[in-house]
């Protein structure tokens, strides 16, 4: 382990990580708090300024991932389709298998020029959650219930929200609804025999409501689906506290392009549609697990260094006066003021534990650990 590695697994600057991660993120929800009045005077023009700010937040985390831990990332796609990448709406749709796929899926976006606009289908809990989830609700991220009958609703009138978005935007769907696990995957299995669905191997049975209300709402909106494949070289399963630990790994997609106009709009026929594109993905998987890499041509696209400036930007601004305030908390000689700093930072360390804990996969949502109705796709 060199030097510079050693550096990087230090608990210390994971923390600091965390601590710009976190004060810059409050300092953008008030930001868009800020915005709020500007929405009623023009809405276009907020919505361009939240979508700068929204970048600051998310760029953070593709920093630490392309520049920190210096993941690499190799695209697999038709090279007549590359050039329309970032020139136009999509609906992106990604496995959901790893840790960091959310990362990943981010660093995706970022090559293309559309981090800051990206869209997600969350739920609504995250809503209520300081720098992402309040950041999200001004970037007019759609929150559901994962309840059919009101996110119907709701979903739709937040997605038809999008038609006069002003930015090209990416809506980024996990059909499986919850991250893959033995246990979920067993059960999904479960509920593709008693439906009659083809098995698969490496995904969950994709949730076609969600995906159905989707495409039906951005039609005319959105000019294409990505299908998109993201597996790791080595067998590797990245972890966040990886990434933080400055470890590297060599991420690998696999993107289809696909016209919206070639998607059933019935219901029904669209349901049909996903199952069988889940079955191609399994078989991409597959193809990869054999041969270690995806069918196709590989283009390359660059890492572009906004990400590295804006994260060194924000480090600069809040590590000065913090470096100020306990050089004076160390010279003021008090223990009462000294006890109470690490009682601060312990406390930090321990909150840090907890928000890297959340991404691990055995602590993820229950979401899909029990069998659902036979009629809830």
């Amino acid at each position: 382990m060199g030097l510079l590695q050693l550096l990087k697994s230090q608990f210390l600057c994971q923390l600091i990580i965390c601590y710009v991660f976190l004060l810059s993120g409050l300092i953008v929800n008030l930001l868009q708090i800020c915005s709020l009045p500007l929405w009623l005077v023009n809405k276009q023009l907020a919505r361009r300024i939240n979508v700068r700010l929204a970048y600051c937040v998310n760029s953070q985390m593709v920093a630490v991932l392309e520049w920190w831990s210096g993941t690499e990332c190799t695209l697999y796609t038709d090279p007549e389709n590359y050039p329309l990448y970032g020139h136009e709406n999509a609906v992106v749709v990604l496995n959901h298998s790893f840790e960091v796929d959310f990362m990943c899926g981010w660093s995706f976006c970022e090559r293309f020029g559309v981090l800051g606009s990206s869209k997600v289908l969350a739920k609504k809990e995250l809503a209520y959650l300081p720098v992402i989830g309040w950041m999200w609700y001004f970037q007019e991220i759609v929150f559901c219930k994962r309840k059919w009958e009101e996110d119907r609703r709701t979903v739709s009138q937040s997605l038809q929200n999008l038609r006069d978005y002003p930015e090209h935007f990416w809506f980024l769907l996990f059909c499986e609804g919850t991250r893959f696990t033995p246990k979920k995957h067993q059960i999904s299995m479960q509920v593709a025999e008693s439906k009659g669905l083809p098995k698969l191997k490496y995904h969950l049975l994709p949730r076609t409501k969600g995906f159905w209300i989707t495409v039906q709402n951005l039609r005319g909106t959105v000019a294409a689906v990505y299908d998109t494949t993201l597996n790791f070289r080595n067998n590797e399963a990245p972890t966040l506290l990886g990434i933080l630990n400055g470890k590297k790994y060599h991420a690998d997609f696999y993107v289809r392009r696909i016209p919206l106009e070639l998607i059933p709009e019935e219901e029904a026929e669209c349901a049909a549609w996903l199952h069988k594109l889940y079955q191609e993905k399994d078989s991409f998987q597959e193809h990869y697990t054999q041969t270690g890499r995806f069918p196709g041509p590989i283009v390359d696209p660059p890492r572009r260094p906004w990400p590295l400036i804006n994260w060194l930007f924000w480090s600069c601004l809040l590590l000065y006066p913090l470096g100020l305030l306990l050089a004076q908390l160390i010279s003021s000689g008090s223990m009462l003021t000294i006890f109470v700093s690490v009682a601060v930072c312990s406390a930090a360390s321990l909150g840090v534990r907890w928000m890297i804990g959340q991404t691990e996969i055995g602590r993820g949502s229950s979401y899909g650990n029990k069998v659902v109705p036979l009629n809830n796709n």
